[in-house]
């Protein structure tokens, strides 16, 4: 990075803000990682034991030295911080425990600590305000806590931290928000999908001991972990209970004052809770009991009427009552994976819904009806600001109103049957922002023909029979209507022509998927074909007895998943070519094909490359 160039000093930079980082050469910019664990360790253990030979740590204390180590999550300026505290300690493990279980608290209020503190507090006071209550709210959750972007961009919404810019929508800018914090290091990203897109983040366990101390200074929200027993008081607006010790919900002192309440603890007694809730907690903005086997929803939930977050996911609800159309602030109700069959009427009348989701699983994903989803009574169009509808079963009624939705951007239809399909193309062409896709045909006979253009489609799904000649005449799937497509699954479509030549046109594709979707034999991906693929799931073909892989195809596939392909006895040939492979999965596959993929040397050098062994 410091070339040669005579010209006498080097000048180096370094900042926590990319957008700070940015501005230097192309070329010239380190990005710091998290420090390996054996590199922390060699670093705890200079700093620790300074006088050892070879630094060398006290046997006794290796234990608690590496639990030590590993809460500093590779954070030099931590590793660096507590090794140094622990060497003008005593060298006993009472001592070491000590720090160890309080090293939470030691970083908070030790002034040989003070410098971590300081920095880091540097950090959050010269974040905007926009983006404080963002951070501070992501330390309500447990240490280690995994965020996935489309929910915690829902419940930064509905909490009101967001702020229109322009001609964005609320959710667009909170993803902006997000994405500033990660900038400005002050959220980890985790996981992005197939074509770059932030999906999971964490905070950084120091990050977040700092945040807990300033919302408990700022009155902004609690954290409850269960730590104590006995009655919670309430100093904030905002309660995110982890796990609570009792069997009786009732003991919270100031429940009257929440203005969110989100439970992660799935074992949690529910039955006279959301009552209690509803009673006492009459200005609630975000109630979140995703995962709780609530069975019924009391009337007094209408009188929440300041409500813009209902999350009853994954429990056994099986009806919501009338006075849920009393919700005229309610953003997002989400009830997937509950029992819910069917919504009352008045739920038309919540024209700020923007996010509803109400599918329910109750098959196996491969199957083709593995869903159910929900009727809405007349009046859908109503619901002019919906921007997620997961899952609508198709009917006359609805489908006719289904164009008046111009703001969705995520929709998934279900029991759909041929003579719907032109309808349906029509409601989609005026949904100019729809980003995902899912339509599943009612019956394996039924032909699903979908002619509409969608320019900023990113995902489809589609599952049910395809029309001959589908792939090279629909607009779904030509180079110009899909060139934002991006990820694209086929289930039980019944082709019997080679589909990837017509596909190949998707240059941009970077996720593949074929479940039960092709009859034929061989299929062939040529040199040139599919540039950004980075995961081919081949799944459920039991006619498939050839696949080909051709010099330069799929230069950047990663993962490849070969499932059930009954007919199947050759390794794949030109597999070898695969030289960005991470993953290679071969399941279900048959007897015969075991002895091929023992002895195939491009499969044993595929493994020496990555690292992995082969397992039955």
């Amino acid at each position: 990075m410091l070339t040669h160039n005579d010209k006498g000093s080097r000048l180096i930079i370094t900042t926590r803000e990319g957008a700070v980082a940015a501005h230097a050469s192309r070329g010239h910019t380190i990005t710091l990682e998290a420090l390996p664990e054996d590199k922390a360790w060699d670093l705890f253990c200079k700093k620790a034991f300074p006088r050892e030979t070879n630094h060398e740590c006290h046997a006794e204390l290796k234990p608690l030295s590496e639990e030590i180590v590993s809460k500093c999550k590779g954070l030099p300026l931590a590793v660096v911080s507590v090794g140094s505290l622990l060497c003008v300690c005593e060298k006993t493990m009472e001592e070491w425990r000590r720090v160890n279980n309080q090293l939470s608290w030691e970083i908070n209020n030790n002034s040989r600590l003070g410098h971590i503190r300081n920095v880091l507090y540097l950090s959050f006071i010269y974040l905007p305000t926009h983006l404080k209550s963002c951070f501070l709210y992501c330390s309500l959750f447990p240490e280690d806590y995994v965020f996935t972007r489309k929910k915690l961009v829902r419940l930064l919404t509905a909490e009101g931290f967001v702020k229109e810019r322009g001609r964005n929508t609320l959710e667009e800018v909170a993803e902006g928000y997000l994405k500033e914090l990660i900038d400005r290091n002050m959220l980890q990203l985790v996981e992005r999908n197939s074509f770059g897109r932030m999906k999971k983040f964490k905070m950084h366990d120091i990050l977040r001991e700092l945040a807990v101390e300033l919302c408990q200074k700022n009155c902004f929200g609690v954290a409850y972990g269960g730590e104590r027993e006995g009655t919670l008081e309430m100093d904030g607006r905002r309660l995110v209970l982890h796990k609570l010790m009792t069997d009786n919900p009732e003991p919270v002192y100031g429940i009257h004052q929440l203005r969110t309440f989100i439970t992660l603890d799935n074992s949690m007694p529910s039955f006279t809770l959301l009552p209690l809730l509803c009673k006492e907690s009459r200005y609630l903005t975000v109630l979140e009991l995703s995962g709780l086997p609530i069975e019924k929803v009391p009337d007094a939930i209408g009188d929440l009427f300041n409500l813009r977050h209902l999350g009853l996911r994954d429990s056994k609800v099986k009806m919501l009552p009338r006075s849920v159309e009393k919700l005229s602030n309610l953003l997002t109700l989400d009830l997937s994976g509950s029992d819910i069959h069917g919504l009352p009427s008045g739920i038309v009348k919540l024209k700020k819904l923007r996010h509803l989701f109400a599918e329910r699983h109750i098959k196996g994903f491969r199957q083709l009806a593995y869903c159910s989803g929900v009727h809405i009574p007349k009046g859908l169009g109503n619901l002019i600001n919906l921007q997620t509808l997961q899952a609508l079963e198709a009917h006359d009624d609805s489908l006719r109103l289904l164009g008046e939705l111009r703001q969705l951007r995520s929709l998934r239809l279900l029991n759909v049957k041929g003579i719907y399909c032109g309808c349906i193309s029509e409601s989609l062409a005026r949904m100019q922002y729809l980003s995902f896709l899912d339509v599943n045909a009612s019956d394996e006979n039924e032909v699903l023909q979908l002619n509409v253009l969608l320019p900023n489609l990113q995902k489809l799904t589609l599952r049910g029979r395809l029309a001959e000649g589908a792939l090279d005449e629909s607009p779904l799937f030509q180079a110009v209507g899909g060139q934002n497509l991006y990820e694209l699954s086929l289930f039980w479509s019944q082709l019997r022509e080679d589909p990837l030549p017509s596909l190949s046109r998707l240059s941009n594709l970077t996720y593949l998927q074929f479940t039960r979707a092709y009859r034929g034999e061989q299929l062939a991906f040529l040199t040139g074909w599919f540039p950004k693929l980075k995961i081919l799931s081949l799944r459920d073909l039991p006619n498939l007895n050839r696949l080909e892989i051709q010099y330069c195809a799929m230069a950047s596939l990663e993962n490849l998943f070969l499932t059930n392909l009954s007919s199947m006895t050759e390794v794949p040939a030109g597999i070898e070519f695969l030289t960005s492979i991470k993953y290679l999965g071969f399941h279900q596959i048959s007897r015969d094909f075991l002895p091929s993929l023992r002895q195939c040397s491009a499969i044993q050098g595929i493994m020496s490359r990555v690292g992995c062994s082969l397992r039955d």
